[in-house]
């Protein structure tokens, strides 16, 4: 039996915590920052957890994580 591939693209935007939930990163943060509010970006910084919804659909992406 082969081994499992990660899927890298995943492998960069995740990170498994020690409690077993997964963090992201904000999207809509990159560029077109100008039409924003300094609200709007200021809440966008720091990181996230996924939502559970997305769960299963990334521990498959990241089978060793």
């Amino acid at each position: 039996m082969p081994k499992m591939k990660t899927k890298k693209g995943a492998a960069k935007r995740f990170k498994v915590r020690a409690g077993g939930s997964i963090k992201r990163s904000q999207a809509f943060k990159r560029h077109i920052l100008t039409k924003k509010t300094t609200k709007n970006k200021r809440q966008l910084r720091g990181i996230t957890a996924i939502h559970a919804n997305d769960m299963a659909a990334v521990r498959t992406m990241l089978p060793y994580a």
